[in-house]
């Protein structure tokens, strides 16, 4: 397969791989090269046509397109401007949106009999697909058994990496079933003002509680705006076995203090054993970066066959990037469970549009150079591609940023499309892991399992150590129904204790979303 066509409307295909000027698509011979990725004009477009992909405008052209030719980013500009109303407009059966398979068309693509075996909801009275995690006492289930040292203040960044550092080097052979004892350093807790003050205490707080952590050593200054009394209390009851706290200018050799509180949570948490746990308490993050024109084809469409899956067995997912729903939001507004959803649905849209009108940005101007490089030329064909990594399920919950899960099923967060930014918010939100597809590549990780899917076979190729799947052989002529069957049986591996590429490569991070003046 050289091309796709997506949809009947379209006046445009995507190459899949380089094509040569000669080539025939759609009955019309290209008149250059056109690389992969790239659109190719199927008919003669005139200066202010739409451009249909997806089945969607995508944009206009701002110069006649002839057939055969590519549009990019240089002769496209998109519709979208303003603020804009919205009236919700169900696009299903409002009588049946308590059915908890409630549209998951996508599953429409596997083979019916391999329905009984994974892709459908599991029958009443038989056992549930599994796999094996940590039970919390609150309830909760990680997918890992990790310690982690949380700084309330970047001042004492250095302080906690060394206690860390000491840590694993003194119990390195014994660490039974924790698998991994990390710092996160990060540069606030101090001369932070309003909502970047909140933000700050809100996701370390929400880490505090995270599953994937069996302990927690939550290490303070002594002086910073987040004082450790207040996260404290924000916070909320802990285990006290499991999370401790204190001052390093309150002891007097605050290494060895840190030293001794780990041992004690080690003690703890290295007795935690996995068990079979039903994929029912799985919570996944969703996310795309460095996207290609391959994204919307492959990668994002797997995972929204991935998405409904797991919500039809009563797990949970979350789509985030708020900027980059722009232009695709009334096709999720049109899947709110009802119409209370929906006015949230808006506000999460129209907040943060004021938010770059605020800051005197344009709200629409949002394909990255690399995007565009790789075949992405507007902000709604970037937004129409990422939207799809949610399937077809009903959106049954909204979270603003840093808010913890309480509803199962798809779920939309509040939280900008920065990579880092936006995947600490949905580990933040109470995700065990995080699925992220690129078609350029990245190797960062967030604070929980960050599992790269790539949009293309070259990509996989050439990073191995940062690639986990290859979604790209979708462009290559093998099933949907092939490929999510494999995917699944990773994902579910990788839940069950198998790391994924970032964190064999160490690769922790955390950022959290900044809005207004440093002091």
């Amino acid at each position: 397969m050289d091309y796709i066509k997506i949809n009947p409307s379209d006046n445009v295909a995507v190459a899949l791989q380089d094509l040569s000027k000669g080539t025939r698509v759609e009955g019309v011979t290209l008149s250059m090269d056109i690389p992969r990725g790239h659109k190719i004009v199927l008919r003669d477009l005139r200066a202010g046509e739409h451009v249909i992909k997806y089945g969607y405008p995508i944009g206009h052209v701002t110069r006649d397109a002839a057939a055969g030719t590519m549009v990019d980013h240089t002769c496209i500009k998109t519709n979208l401007e303003g603020l804009l109303e919205y009236k919700y407009e169900p696009s299903f059966d409002p009588a049946e949106a308590d059915a908890p398979a409630l549209g998951l068309r996508g599953l429409k693509l596997f083979a019916a009999e391999k329905c009984d075996k994974k892709f459908c909801p599991t029958p009443a009275g038989s056992k549930p697909v599994c796999f094996k995690g940590f039970r919390r006492a609150d309830g909760q289930v990680g997918i890992r058994n990790q310690i982690w040292v949380i700084p309330t203040v970047g001042c004492v960044n250095g302080i906690c990496q060394q206690i860390v550092d000491r840590f694993k080097a003194e119990v390195a052979g014994k660490e039974g079933s924790v698998d991994a004892i990390v710092a996160f350093p990060h540069n606030y807790g101090c001369s932070q003002l309003g909502y970047d003050h909140e933000n700050t205490r809100t996701v370390l707080a929400d880490m505090v509680h995270h599953p994937n952590a069996g302990g927690v050593l939550v290490v303070s200054l002594g002086c910073e705006n987040n004082q450790l009394d207040a996260f404290s209390e924000l916070v909320g009851p802990v285990d006290g076995s499991r999370v401790r706290m204190f001052k390093t200018q309150e002891v007097k050799d605050e290494v060895e203090y840190g030293l001794q509180q780990l041992r004690e949570i080690f003690a703890v948490c290295s007795k935690d054993e996995r068990e079979d746990v039903p994929v029912s308490e799985l919570r996944v993050g969703l996310k795309c970066g460095g996207s290609d024109g391959l994204s919307g084809i492959t990668a994002n469409p797997l995972l929204g066959v991935f998405s409904d899956w797991i919500v039809a067995q009563g797990g949970t997912t979350i789509l985030t990037e708020v900027p980059e729903m722009f232009g695709a939001e009334t096709i999720l507004m049109n899947r709110c469970q009802d119409e209370a959803t929906f006015d949230k649905t808006v506000h999460l849209i129209n907040d943060f549009k004021e938010y770059f009108m605020k800051q005197g940005m344009p709200v629409y101007e949002n394909p990255s150079p690399g995007n565009k490089a790789g075949g992405i030329s507007t902000l709604e064909e970037k937004s129409l591609g990422c939207t799809q990594k949610c399937g077809q399920s009903l959106v049954r919950g909204v979270l603003k940023y840093g808010e913890r899960l309480s509803v199962k099923g798809l779920n939309l967060l509040s939280a900008p499309g920065n990579d880092l930014v936006a995947s600490t918010a949905l580990a933040a939100s109470g995700c065990q892991i995080v699925l992220f597809t690129t078609g350029r590549g990245t190797p960062f990780g967030s604070f929980v399992p960050t599992m790269k899917i790539s949009t293309n076979t070259p990509l996989a190729t050439n990073k191995p150590g940062w690639i986990d799947f290859n979604a790209g052989v979708l462009a290559q002529d093998e099933s949907m129904d092939s490929v999510a069957a494999r995917f699944i049986d990773f994902v579910l591996a990788a839940a069950s204790g198998e790391p994924v590429n970032n964190e064999k490569n160490g690769y922790r991070e955390i950022a959290i979303f900044k809005q207004g003046v440093t002091l």
